[in-house]
């Protein structure tokens, strides 16, 4: 998952601005896919002080979200401050022991400014605080099991003089389930084809797309109650009144008698404290479902309560999950929202609760204890003629599980993506990966007890610029060069049939990379001629998908020296287009890249370069016949050849 948070812990980024301009997701799952799962979230809180109701909330209805001083967004930070990130990877540069998981970020915000601070600019239509101070944790894992939940952590304090009375704590969201790729967001249109659903029994409510981009999306933005505890100990729902309510309301629409956008605080106090899962009155399961089911524009209230009093210094803790899924096929429609079109929804969700609840150890409960893979082997990849080679580290071997505390290393697994994966609709590599190989232990009677001799190297190696040894290698042949193929690495464990535990994965995403086969740094271009293909090149080429953009053009000059000068010249002589090329090429010199890979990620073979077919003042060439010129720049040898645009 891909999840913006903020430290005034909005989540989501509302896609504008400089997070649309860099591609920066707002809840996207799988990461790089481009389906998106929410426009923007934050924290709601109500209580009733010395008689008179407040409600500070975090994110209000708003088409365009959060701005500096608007009305509705009524936490603040203190200027200057930042998220804080850190990592309980030891091989991570941000590693800390205070670090619960993977990928944490931290920051702490307040409901207590009536102005923005810094400044002289007052919040919009807030005058009347609960006084509160927040401390915000989000936690993230990189294991195959918990890669698409991430865990809010709200410590709320009393800073204020007053006690506050029947406190609810509540999350407000909007969920937007589209993939950008195929529909750009922006517009009405955009957003209301979101169907909507509760699981009473996970106290999780959720989205999906109904009516959109469905052929390209079926996927689920799920958001659930994990606990909450005080100073009077951990909330058993129900059993000490506790509650969890779900609401659900047309966005920004205050005249429906039933599924109202609330605009005062009395009807905001109301919304936490009463769901529509808890109305007498209602038939939730046979007339409210069926509606929300069906597809609108709807903003999201999931909240619990009632507390008991929070007097000045007390702190509440309440967890929440965010859970995104891809929706199972049955054959059914999305508006069915079936049951097991929520599989892998409810799976995601059992995971986030399982890790909130932790286990006890030595009498003591603690939370977010997962069972851990091995630790991620560390890769190289060459990319070859037609072909790419895997080198990988020992360092899996020696992992122990933080659940078991064994040593419990069995053996790797090699991933390839499907060929074409990257233009097919979507880039959505890690539903493409395939295992091409699968290499375990011989000295146990776990899997298939292959061994490693056939992967094995006789000596490790060392690579440039590389500190690590690599023990072991494996050669995928017959790939197509100038395509991208996804290649990764893993590693799992023996698995604990007496804990009930399956064999665990790393994840393969960290140690992905894009590979581009091409042919290797030419050392004598007069003998070996550089070329360009697809030659002639039509109105678009194969890898280029669907995208009729002139930006996403693509052509390859090949057999290219390791640092070399490329011109392109119309047959009268005019320079179109000149290019520096360093065997280090990573693709991020055109949009093609950005859109359907990834540069930072990009491995290539070094005697290779893409051109989008735009000049070097950015227009679109003409078709017809073109002329380039290549020089070494280490012998200065040059050569030229010619290639053909059809369009």
């Amino acid at each position: 998952m891909g999840l913006t948070v903020a430290n005034n812990g909005l989540t989501g980024n509302c896609f504008k601005g400089n997070f649309l301009l860099n591609n920066a997701p707002s809840c996207q799952y799988p990461k790089g896919s481009g389906i998106e799962h929410l426009f923007e979230g934050g924290l709601w809180v109500g209580a009733i002080v010395n008689g008179q109701t407040i409600v500070t909330t975090g994110a209000v209805d708003d088409a365009s979200g959060y701005s500096t001083g608007k009305a509705g967004f009524d936490f603040t930070c203190a200027v200057g401050s930042q998220l804080t990130e850190r990592s309980s990877l030891v091989s991570s540069p941000l590693y800390s022991t205070a670090a619960i998981s993977n990928q944490d970020y931290v920051s702490d915000f307040t409901d207590t400014n009536l102005f923005v601070p810094g400044t002289k600019i007052p919040i919009q239509n807030y005058t009347t605080p609960l006084g509160l101070k927040v401390h915000f944790e989000s936690y993230n894992w990189n294991y195959p099991f918990a890669n698409n939940f991430v865990i809010l952590n709200y410590n709320i304090v009393n800073c204020g003089k007053n006690t506050l009375d029947s406190v609810y704590v509540g999350y407000w969201f909007d969920g937007v389930v589209r993939n950008i790729n195929i529909t750009p967001p922006g517009g009405s249109a955009f957003f209301n084809k979101g169907g909507n659903g509760y699981i009473d029994s996970l106290n999780i409510a959720y989205c999906f797309d109904a009516m959109g981009d469905t052929a390209f999306t079926r996927s689920y933005f799920g958001f659930k109650y994990l606990g909450s505890q005080d100073k009077y100990g951990i909330h058993s729902l129900k059993a000490d009144g506790t509650k969890v309510f779900f609401n659900v309301w047309q966005f920004n629409t205050s005249t429906d008698p039933i599924y109202f956008s609330p605009t005062n605080t009395a009807q905001k106090y109301n919304k936490l404290a009463v769901g529509l899962n808890t109305v007498t009155g209602l038939d939730f399961n046979n007339t409210i479902l069926p509606t929300i089911r069906q597809y609108g524009n709807r903003a999201t209230l999931l909240s619990s309560g009632p507390y008991k009093p929070m007097k000045p210094g007390d702190t509440l803790n309440v967890v929440f999950a965010i859970v995104c899924a891809k929706m199972t096929e049955d054959g059914q429609s999305v508006q069915t929202d079936d049951l097991k079109q929520k599989t892998q929804l409810i799976t995601g969700a059992q995971w986030a609760q399982r890790t909130y609840n932790g286990q006890t150890i030595n009498g003591k409960l603690t939370r977010y204890i997962l069972p851990t893979p091995p630790d991620i082997p560390q890769t190289k990849i060459i990319a070859g003629d037609h072909k790419i080679d895997i080198y990988w580290t020992k360092n899996s071997e020696n992992s122990i599980n933080a659940l078991t505390g064994k040593k419990d290393f069995e053996g790797y697994k090699i991933y390839k993506s499907k060929f074409g994966f990257d233009v097919q609709g979507t880039a959505d590599v890690l539903s493409s990966m395939e295992l091409v190989a699968q290499y375990d232990r011989s000295d146990d009677s776990v899997f298939f007890n292959t061994g490693f001799d056939s992967v094995k190297l006789e000596k490790p190696v060392k690579f440039d610029g590389d500190t690590a040894f690599y023990y072991y290698r494996y050669t995928i042949n017959n790939i197509e060069n100038g395509w991208q193929t996804a290649v990764g690495v893993t590693a799992f464990d023996q698995g604990d049939k007496k804990d009930s535990l399956p064999s665990m994965e790393s994840g393969i995403s960290t140690n992905l990379k894009r590979v581009f086969p091409g042919t290797l740094p030419n050392t004598d271009i007069k003998a070996n001629a550089p070329y360009v293909y697809p030659d002639p090149y039509y109105a678009g080429a194969e890898w280029e998908g669907n995208r009729p953009f002139e930006e996403d053009r693509k052509i390859i000059f090949a057999n290219l020296p390791a640092h070399c000068l490329i011109k392109v010249y119309t047959p009268g002589g005019d320079l179109v287009k000149t290019i520096q090329h360093t065997q280090y090429y990573s693709g991020s010199d055109i949009k093609w890249f950005q859109t359907f890979s990834d540069p930072g990620s990009t491995v290539f073979s070094g005697g290779e370069h893409a051109w989008d077919l735009l000049s070097d003042a950015d227009q679109i060439i003409a078709r017809g016949l073109y002329v380039f010129y290549v020089q070494d720049l280490e012998t200065g040898k040059a050569n030229e050849g010619k290639f053909i645009i059809i369009k």
